[in-house]
């Protein structure tokens, strides 16, 4: 058994590193650098497949097990963000709210998310639609270009 195993791959928005061990994914990161290799575990070859299922639009969720967060709370949160449907996007406002959190705490959820893409952050905006910010990959850019995505998949423009 390999104590830490990771892939590199090739995606429209930059190489994503994708990290595991002993059966759970540890860590997605847009933008990483390095040589492609699509890992040697079961969890991170899983991975790094419904990943390139999920940029060739033949995918819209993920059935991968993940680092569990650090606290129950932390579970609910993401397990709700999580549950943000491809295709649509919610407000950090409107997801507090629904899981009676704090903005804030949305917002720090998402800034700290450990697997972009598959704990979705890219789908909560800003109270008046802005794309606010985003850790991942390029920023803003990155945001955008992974909504126009689905987007472009759902054909639903008016998100």
């Amino acid at each position: 058994m390999y104590a830490r195993d990771h892939a590199l791959i090739a995606t429209p928005i930059g190489p994503i590193r994708i990290e595991g061990k002993e059966g759970q994914l540890e860590r997605i990161l847009i933008g990483a650098e390095g040589t492609p290799t699509r890992g040697v575990t079961a969890i991170v070859r899983a991975a790094a497949e419904q990943i390139d299922q999920w940029f060739a639009g033949e995918r819209r969720g993920f059935d991968l097990t993940l680092a569990p967060p650090a606290t129950p709370r932390g579970a609910i949160l993401r397990d709700g963000l999580i549950a943000v449907p491809f295709g649509q996007t919610i407000s950090y406002g409107e997801l507090s709210r629904a899981l009676g959190s704090s903005a804030r705490a949305i917002g720090q959820l998402c800034a700290r998310n450990p697997f972009p893409l598959i704990v979705p952050c890219h789908r909560v905006l800003n109270q008046g639609g802005g794309l606010g910010a985003y850790s991942a990959g390029q920023g803003p850019a990155t945001k955008s270009w992974l909504l126009d995505h689905e987007r472009r998949l759902t054909g639903d423009y008016l998100l």
